[in-house]
């Protein structure tokens, strides 16, 4: 966190193909080592595949399931007299997609299918419909909150 100002949010272009800034930042986060055009084709395939599988609009499957990842609360380490409490707090909504779209990321790079772009699909439908490693990292982190209740007080 900077001490002098408030840094400006960027500016986010939509993507060329849904006009969409989500799936622009989405794909600016699957990208690595700048290479932009082959996480395009990836995700663009991934939708191709959810599109076969749901006949719905990828769109549509994609923002449910970055909807159903997000966090709503989280905890923060705060040291207090000598010993670190995990004190629950609210999560802002640009860190709660951030957040949902690293974890779909994460867990669809783990997972036993071939080729990310079926992975990407599969985590995404599991998303989708509230299952999946990317729901239940969203659910244990809701537990992990709740159970420290108690902390809420050291919130400031």
């Amino acid at each position: 966190m900077p001490r002098r100002r408030e840094v400006p949010e960027r500016v986010i272009l939509p993507d060329s193909r849904y006009d969409n800034k989500l799936v622009a930042k989405f794909i600016k986060s699957i990208m690595r080592d700048g290479k932009k055009s082959t996480a395009e084709s990836l995700l663009y395939n991934a939708f191709d595949i959810i599109e076969k599988k749901t006949k719905e609009t990828p769109v549509k499957v994609f923002e449910k399931a970055i909807e159903n990842v997000r966090p709503g609360i989280e905890v923060k380490s705060r040291r207090v007299g000598g010993s670190t409490y995990q004190v629950p707090t609210e999560v802002r909504p640009s860190r709660r997609t951030a957040l949902g779209i690293r974890w779909v990321i994460a867990f669809a790079r783990k997972r036993a299918e071939k080729g990310m772009a079926q992975k990407l699909a599969a985590e995404l439908l599991d998303a989708a419909s509230n299952r999946g490693a990317s729901i239940k990292k969203r659910e244990d982190t809701h537990k992990m909150a709740d159970a420290n209740k108690a902390f809420a007080h050291y919130r400031w």
